[in-house]
């Protein structure tokens, strides 16, 4: 990961300016640069990926024009080429300096052209203008605000802008690009041009090949590679596809507590199956009580799922920071939002089963990607995602809905058949699906629950829980949390949406916990 910033005008404070952006070293721990750009400043710390010389260092300039990027640009190669054969010249190995010659090529237009997770700010020297965008998805962070004199700032996180702004900090919409003061939507990938009929083995097919085209691109790195393996269905592909990929054996990593840990033994299993150089880390309750607030102010977060399910991931990076010399991770994230949770067996109907991953796909940003962003970006580290890969979300998200309701008696079927034969062990590939704070043990849920529940009496809590209209907390965890959060970010909820929690207004989904094991369909998947 990397941190950039863009003071988009006059500067009104460049002591808090400074400050702010500092928040967010340990996002680009390796260098660090701020340049003027026109009235105002860019600013760009570097956490080398592609292109380790210095001539990858950011901002990258042209013509006097300007560009920072966190980002990467999947397959840049071939756009690098073109670029040369129209004239341009590169300095450096990295991908993110074709950004200004694209732009000279093709404006704005651009960013539907990129094969990418990105967040970038760029200025134009010609018109003396700023431009911004983020990728489809919102993999990587990108918030904003303005200053008391209406200039708008960018920065990667809320953090970069608290001293600032002068009201609300907002997430950049994902898929969208800023320019003379409007926000411009160039590509909704939640929402499917087309609806593919395919038959299942052909639909498998194209699962199973597209999602190995995405861990594919992403092993391509110069700085060391490893991957979270939980021991569930997600990680454990991701790792299955790298391991048959790679010439040495593939560096797994699995966390849980010291109790009752349920992952460990398939994270193990599946392992010892692909040949991975596999290490367990080992937690305890206090370090997840000892660790609550200080993941809540990395997060910039109130959301029970997100803050719980950070707990033993921001351990687990910390871990692999501290101990070894890897930069990045790939994870397993986002493949419940396209293939279904375990509550969205109960949607309605086909059409609400898709409505529902619309809804999750807008809002991934600001909560299972968020979470990855922070935990992994806060220890010095990348996150890659192959299940966010653009083309396999677009076409998962074509697939007809009513082939991806759980009418078969398992939930994510149509992934699991892609990968039938021998990639995983049958008792992986089929198990059922647990939540990843489930799983890490269900001693690490309750030891939260437990304590929030030991801070306050019965009317503490109601009369807390009054003083916040929007997504007020409705459990004495979730009032914890927002407390924690307000201490931090206050009076900035609004970066948050709501909770993320099952769908009420689904039969068996009206519940007040959003971990699977409330739901009556959470059968084997807690042991």
């Amino acid at each position: 990961m990397c941190s950039i910033i863009g003071y988009c005008g006059p500067v009104a404070d460049l002591d808090a300016f400074q400050a702010g952006f500092a928040r967010t070293k340990s996002r680009g721990p390796d260098d660090s640069r701020v340049v003027r750009a026109g009235e105002g400043l860019l600013g760009f710390h570097r956490l080398a990926i592609m292109g380790l010389t210095p001539e990858g260092m950011q901002p990258f300039a042209l013509d006097g024009s300007l560009a920072v990027c966190n980002g990467e640009i999947y397959g840049f190669e071939a756009l690098r080429a073109e670029l040369e054969r129209k004239g341009y010249a590169f300095q450096s190995g990295s991908d993110c300096e074709i950004l200004l010659p694209l732009y000279q090529e093709y404006g704005v237009e651009m960013f539907a052209m990129l094969d990418a997770e990105f967040a970038c700010i760029l200025y134009d020297s010609r018109t003396d203008e700023f431009i911004a965008a983020r990728d489809p998805i919102g993999i990587r962070p990108l918030y904003y605000g303005y200053d008391g004199h209406g200039t708008v700032i960018f920065a990667s996180e809320p953090k970069n802008l608290l001293d600032l702004v002068s009201g609300e900090i907002r997430p950049f919409p994902p898929g969208h690009y800023w320019k003379g003061g409007r926000f411009v939507h160039y590509r909704d990938i939640a929402k499917a041009d087309r609806v593919c009929h395919d038959d299942l083995d052909v639909i498998c097919a194209n699962v199973r090949e597209k999602l190995i085209a995405g861990v594919e691109k992403r092993l391509v790195a110069d700085a060391r590679v490893g991957f979270l393996l939980s021991g569930g269905l997600d990680s454990s592909l991701v790792c299955a596809i790298a391991a048959r990929r790679s010439k040495t054996p593939i560096r797994t990593f699995a966390i849980g507590m010291d109790v009752d840990a349920i992952d460990l033994k398939y994270a193990r299993e599946v392992a010892d199956y692909i040949g991975s150089d596999h290490r367990e880390i080992i937690i305890t309750r206090q370090d997840v009580l000892s660790s609550l607030e200080t993941v809540v102010e990395l997060l910039g977060t109130y959301d029970i799922t997100t803050i719980r399910a950070s707990m033993g991931m921001y351990l687990i990076c910390r871990a692999i920071h501290e101990q070894t010399d890897i930069r990045v991770l790939l994870t397993g994230e986002i493949s419940d939002e396209l293939f279904g949770y375990k509550y969205t067996d109960y949607a309605p109907s086909a059409q609400a089963f898709q409505e529902e991953a619309e809804k999750r796909v807008r809002e991934l940003h600001m909560y299972d990607v968020l979470r990855a962003d922070r935990c992994i970006s806060s220890n010095s580290l990348e996150a890659r995602v192959p299940f966010g890969d653009l083309d396999f979300v677009e076409y998962v998200m074509s697939i007809a809905p009513e082939k991806k309701l759980n009418t078969y008696g398992k939930g994510k079927y149509l992934l699991r058949r892609a990968f039938e034969g021998d990639w995983l062990p049958e008792t992986i590939l089929w198990r059922e699906k647990a939540a990843f704070s489930d799983a890490v043990g269900h001693s690490l849920v309750d030891d939260l629950k437990e304590y929030a529940g030991s801070l306050y009496t019965d009317g503490e809590y109601e009369s807390l829980r009054q003083k916040y209209s929007h997504a007020r907390p409705f459990t004495k965890e979730s009032l914890l949390y927002r407390e924690i959060f307000e201490k931090y970010y206050p009076g900035q909820s609004g970066m948050v949406a709501d909770f993320w929690m099952p769908n009420r207004s689904w039969e068996g989904c009206d519940v007040d916990d959003p971990s699977a094991r409330v739901l009556a369909n959470y059968g084997g998947s807690g042991v």
